[in-house]
């Protein structure tokens, strides 16, 4: 069987399936992976699965990736040791390190997290020009424990003096980046706010019409996602993923599509510090 057939990769329906995964995916044999849900299981399983095949040659052990429901899920997966390694946006890697009591370790994030920024959309034909314009408008934010589709949008909304609960007339939350563009295609929404990358792959992809819906805010740049494991996880094994992450090259073409599907240039090392600031803006938010 080949390496690439190795790899389990299913999309659980329900979340009784998903832990009844996890429950038996104990054996040290076994290297178990996850990422919050930032847009749909099936878009998941088709970005990370090139990723997993080749952690499991690189590692020399089966490796399973199974999507999780929701960012919570995320978070307790890794706290308690369900999964080995985690794509956390920068606000779930503080939810986690809170919850373990300092004991989530990032390993490495895309070049790109070190400058990352967020961006609002609105229908051209809105009137909707500048942050001041949303006020009193539906607005969307992705999951709740989103940094670039809730954590860091809030916080320069509040910057601008702009406090969401009271300025704007209704706030729903999509639960990942695609459903918030799809709340402001169909009209649910007046604005909402997202990852970039996310928006520049759906344009790319001319899943957006933007002379429709397009970008009326970018805010400035903060560190953002990163690979996390748990401080438990022996040094040896750590610094083994984290050197496999790292050897990722864009100039051989398999792993250049793994790093095209990760929209990543590369990625690179990144420690606790880069991640201070996110857990300031929420606790300034009120997030934490």
């Amino acid at each position: 069987m080949s390496q690439r057939r190795h790899a389990l990769f299913a999309v659980l329906a329900v979340p009784a399936l998903f832990i009844s995964g996890l429950a038996h995916a104990q054996s040290p044999a076994v290297f178990r992976v996850t990422t919050i849900p930032e847009e749909a299981a099936t878009e998941q399983v088709r970005k990370f699965t090139p990723l997993a095949a080749y952690l499991e040659k690189a590692l020399g052990m089966k490796v399973e990736f199974t999507p999780v429901n929701d960012y919570p899920a995320a978070v307790e997966a890794l706290v308690n040791k369900k999964v080995d390694l985690v794509w956390f946006g920068g606000f779930t890697h503080v939810q986690a390190n809170i919850r373990s009591g300092g004991k989530i370790v990032p390993l490495a994030q895309r070049e790109e997290d070190t400058r990352f920024q967020s961006v609002f959309i609105a229908k051209t034909d809105s009137g909707i020009k500048t942050l001041a314009d949303m006020k009193g408008k539906q607005i969307s934010f992705g999951s709740q424990s989103s940094t670039s589709g809730h954590l860091m949008p809030r916080s320069f909304l509040l910057a601008a003096n702009i406090n969401p609960e009271k300025d704007f007339r209704r706030i729903a939350y999509s639960g990942a980046h695609d459903a918030t563009i799809a709340s402001v295609v169909s009209g649910k929404v007046d604005a909402a706010a997202l990852d970039i990358t996310v928006w520049r792959k759906f344009v790319t992809e001319n899943k957006v019409d933007t002379k429709a819906v397009d970008v009326f805010y970018t805010t400035p740049g903060y560190y953002n996602y990163n690979w996390s494991v748990h401080a438990d996880m022996p040094a040896a094994q750590q610094a083994k993923v984290k050197a496999a992450l790292l050897a990722l090259d864009p100039a051989k073409p398999d792993q250049s599509e793994i790093l095209r599907l990760n929209r990543a240039t590369r990625y690179i090392e990144t420690k606790p510090e880069n991640y201070k600031g996110l857990e300031a803006a929420a606790r300034s938010a009120g997030l934490l």
